[in-house]
């Protein structure tokens, strides 16, 4: 498994923020910015593939403890943030649209949400398991726990790509400057309060 990385480790506008490591986008661009987010749920996704597959191989070690803390922090603190984005000014701009396929796609993704809060919950207590200093080597994921990361990571997945695909061009289309703007100053506005 190849050294974790640390996902709480950006600077945006100044603020150091969790799960921002794109120092090319900020603030001012939220699409751009919900897809660099996207970008980072993908990589945690992976380092926790890579940590299923190196404790099934060796336990648990400082690697899948360090590795299992990484994922741990991104879900936390990060994506909790990226989903409220998207349902106080992505889906409420798409919605307004009343497009039928759009609308149904949108009241999924917010159910989705609610899947993935649920999944990471059950997700997160294996991983705390791992990340203890005092864990013993032999740690073992359940098939009940892989079960759950491997739903965890497929929801994820196709979620991001509905969103990219379909929900975000559409809100890009109906949203003018100021009201980008204004995503843009709520966005950060939650993150500095944080």
């Amino acid at each position: 498994m190849s050294p974790p990385t640390k996902a709480g480790a950006g600077v945006a506008a100044g603020v150091s923020l969790p799960g921002l490591r794109s120092p090319g986008v900020g603030f001012e661009a939220p699409f751009e910015m919900l897809e660099a987010c996207h970008e980072r749920v993908e990589r945690m996704l992976d380092l926790l593939t890579r940590l299923r597959k190196h404790v099934a191989k060796n336990g648990c070690d400082a690697q899948a403890a360090a590795a299992a803390v990484d994922v741990m922090r991104y879900f936390d603190l990060a994506a909790p943030l990226h989903h409220q984005d998207e349902e106080l000014h992505v889906f409420p701009a798409v919605l307004a649209i009343c497009n039928d396929p759009l609308d149904r796609l949108v009241f999924r993704l917010r159910q989705e949400h609610l899947e993935m809060e649920s999944l990471w919950g059950r997700v997160r207590l294996a991983l705390a398991r791992v990340a203890q200093k005092d864990a013993p080597t032999q740690v073992l994921f359940s098939q009940a726990e892989q079960t759950d990361m491997g739903e965890f990571v497929a929801i994820y997945k196709d979620h991001i790509r509905s969103e990219e695909d379909l929900v975000f061009p559409e809100a890009r289309r109906v949203l003018n400057p100021e009201q980008i703007e204004a995503i843009s100053k709520e966005m950060m506005r939650r993150r500095v309060e944080k």
